[in-house]
């Protein structure tokens, strides 16, 4: 209205003035004012109906503990009718929000953020007292990546999302989407094209590391995961056991065993029958000692390592083990062991100390099959290159055994263990009588 009253004003006093060649200047300007506003009055249309859609569409995530009627305290007691029916279950195929449902909903990141309760993390003091940081190396499944972010997010808190450059477009702006929205949340300012089994795996947790040590907030300890990781334990809870090390890691170390070819000989990237990637190629040529007459362990690539270890981590000692370790064979699976042992590292493992296995560090529990019915009782879910992605029937186990993480987890595949444990984890951080353990 305002508008249209300017206009024709404007137009008056011209034509009082008898200037044709000042009305037709104006007329033009006019268009062209009219035809920008619309088009920025479309995109902001456009933008709002995609937040909204996006939030429908994120919200409508399958609920099957819900619309199924299951009983998360009953499997965890392993009830045999309640544990049956998860099988039962997991015949529902679960279809949740694709990426670009994420995409969508995060052009609102207000509503986003209020409709899934990152703004209701805030954390007690004792939790504030001591933040922590993680790294997030993912590639896939945005829905999957975002679950696991709202289960381990505390507002004082700081996350570094590494996204593989071979990721597809919606989810890379997924996840710029999450980091947009969380203030605590970034992406990597320098992204790998991730190769298995190769350095780059490595070179992703390095860059969030480096990134990390750049951020506001002095954090004390950092967790490194990936996309099919699930909390086992709360944030205040893995406060206290954190603050109980005094400053030690918690990495995996072990005498190397029959893996000494990873790095006695050099690695070559090359392509293979069969697979659309490149895979490492053992050769024949014998490489040089480590630098620094360094001893070898081997562990895995998932660690909890304090704030003073991660810049032991990126010191010129450091620096010539990983150049060193560039054309070893999944040099992510050596590098923390080792450096954990070297002398005078922050938390040294003195090299003299037993093998800490995958069963002793607390970081990640991990199901191998060649070692399930002899460390641990057999998988319930299924099995993915030899790894148990986990079923329901696993869920007191998992509880009870005192990791802090569990690998694998997908909803694909059992979508009510996730479920449950989203469950537990809700009622320990709002104090409720629905926890498991």
């Amino acid at each position: 209205m305002h508008f249209r009253r300017f206009f024709l004003d404007k137009m008056r006093r011209l034509w009082l003035h008898h200037n044709p060649k000042d009305i037709i200047i104006f007329v033009i300007t006019m268009i062209a004012l009219i035809y920008v506003s619309g088009i920025i009055f479309s995109r902001g249309s456009e933008d709002d109906d995609h937040g909204t859609t996006g939030l429908s569409e994120v919200s409508k995530r399958p609920r099957f503990i819900v619309e199924l009627g299951f009983n998360c305290s009953a499997i965890y007691d392993m009830e045999p009718v309640e544990v049956n029916k998860c099988l039962v279950a997991r015949k529902k195929r679960y279809v949740g929000p694709t990426d670009k449902n994420f995409v969508n909903a995060t052009f609102d990141c207000n509503r986003f953020v209020a409709s899934k309760g990152y703004d209701a993390k805030q954390g007690s003091e004792f939790e504030r007292e001591f933040p922590l940081a993680y790294t997030l190396v993912v590639h896939k499944n945005a829905d999957l990546v975002e679950r696991l972010l709202r289960a381990i997010y505390m507002s004082h808190n700081v996350y570094c999302i590494h996204y593989d450059l071979k990721s597809s477009d919606d989810f890379k702006s997924a996840m710029q989407g999450l980091a947009l929205c969380l203030p605590n949340v970034f992406i990597a300012s320098k992204l790998e094209w991730v190769q298995y089994a190769g350095i780059s795996r490595l070179k992703a947790d390095l860059n969030c590391l480096s990134d990390l040590l750049e951020s506001e907030v002095k954090w004390k300890y950092v967790i490194n995961l990936c996309g099919q990781d699930f909390p086992l334990r709360t944030n205040a809870q893995l406060v206290s056991d954190l603050k109980m090390l005094k400053g030690r890691n918690m990495v995996e170390s072990q005498r190397p065993g029959g893996k000494e070819w990873r790095w006695r000989f050099q690695h070559v990237f090359k392509n293979r029958v069969f697979y659309n990637y490149q895979l490492p190629i053992t050769t024949y040529w014998h490489k040089s000692p480590p630098p620094h007459n360094i001893e070898m362990f081997v562990g895995s690539a998932y660690f909890t390592v304090s704030r003073e270890f991660v810049l032991f981590a990126q010191s010129s000692f450091a620096r010539d083990f990983l150049l060193w370790s560039e054309d070893t064979y999944s040099p992510d699976e050596h590098f923390w062991a080792t450096l954990v042992r070297v002398p005078g590292a922050p938390g040294e493992v003195l090299r003299t100390d037993p093998d800490i296995t995958e069963l002793q560090s607390k970081t990640r529990l991990v199901k191998w099959s060649y070692l399930e019915g002899i460390l641990y009782p057999p998988c319930t879910g299924e099995h993915v290159r030899s790894v148990c992605v986990y079923g329901a029937a696993e869920l007191s186990w998992l509880l009870n055994y005192g990791h802090w993480f569990a690998n694998k987890v997908d909803p694909d595949i059992d979508p009510i263990l996730i479920e449950c444990l989203e469950e537990n984890l809700l009622g320990k951080q709002v104090g409720s009588n629905k926890t498991l353990k």
